[in-house]
């Protein structure tokens, strides 16, 4: 099959990476936001609206939403576990929600302290209130590849989730490597599993990099038709389940590869790149991009 000719690409770094970040300034993620609306992305995850007890990181969301300067185009989404955090997302003016399951039954139970089934049916009430005000809902799949819990993650228990989230109504189910153990075919696999039963139009990829092997699953990926990504800039995130190791692909990278490849995404990579080195300031630690790296020190050598 060939390779798509537009990748959208989904920005989760001001939520999904500075989440498993030490806490910076508001200012400091309201200037990243602001910094992603310029550089030709067109969604960005600015917040989440969950407990502070349990994410202190993303206690501020209502302030980053109320702080941005919002360009026409864009998505500026929120992730939303229940009922309560939707109704706040949307007081904040948040376009879109998302709900996240797992397809491991060990991760779910230690992450939200319910099974998979139950996770299911908290979702029920969002989706409705949701689709009440006209709001779209995308899901999330944790632990597609893997599970620092259980292992290895049945294919079918992931092709379950997945199914479950889009029939209840969601209109993107975003598969994640929760913990970046995927390798290429397992990755190809599992895709092609899930599209059996999800539209391949209406699914995305949520890859971290931890061992290293996120662009090179991504890219045995594109043939099989998928067409979004999720990344974050500067590879923000880390992984709470192992220590030191990368988080999220890094945006930076996944753009350079696909104008490699020929794919439009309508993101301009140097305005990336330096989103990525001015949030890296505040968290005082340098891009975990490749390419970002790579672009910094050859601008320094120009300078």
């Amino acid at each position: 099959m060939a390779l798509p000719e537009r990748v959208k690409i989904v920005e989760v770094g001001p939520r999904d990476g500075l989440q498993n970040e030490q806490a910076v300034p508001l200012a400091a993620k309201i200037a990243l936001v602001d910094a992603l609306s310029n550089s030709g992305l067109d969604y960005i995850e600015t917040g989440a609206f969950v407990s502070p007890k349990w994410v202190p990181q993303m206690a501020a969301s209502g302030e980053v939403f109320a702080g941005i300067q919002r360009q026409s185009g864009i998505t500026y989404a929120a992730l939303t576990p229940n009922l309560k955090g939707f109704e706040a997302a949307m007081a904040a003016g948040a376009d879109e929600v998302a709900i996240f399951g797992a397809a491991s039954e060990a991760f779910s139970q230690r992450n939200i302290n319910c099974s998979i089934a139950e996770s299911l049916d908290r979702f029920a009430p969002v989706l409705e209130a949701a689709k009440a005000r006209n709001i779209q809902v995308r899901g999330y799949v944790s632990c597609v590849l893997g599970c620092p819990y259980q292992g290895e993650v049945p294919l079918e228990d992931v092709v379950f989730v997945a199914r479950k989230l889009h029939e209840m109504g969601c209109y993107e189910v975003s598969l994640g490597d929760t913990i970046g153990v995927g390798t290429p075919l397992h990755a190809q696999r599992m895709l092609s599993d899930v599209a059996d039963q999800v539209p391949i139009e209406q699914l995305a990829l949520h890859f971290h990099n931890t061992y290293g092997q996120a662009l090179a699953n991504i890219a045995s990926c594109l043939p099989l038709g998928v067409a979004t990504i999720d990344s974050a800039v500067a590879g923000l995130g880390g992984c709470p389940y192992a220590k030191g190791a990368s988080g999220n692909v890094a945006s930076e990278d996944v753009l350079y590869m696909l104008q490699g490849m020929g794919i439009e995404t309508g993101v301009n990579l140097d305005a990336l790149v330096q989103a990525g080195a001015a949030i890296c300031e505040h968290l005082q630690h340098s891009p975990r991009s490749q390419v970002a790296l790579a672009e910094l020190a050859k601008q320094q050598t120009t300078g």
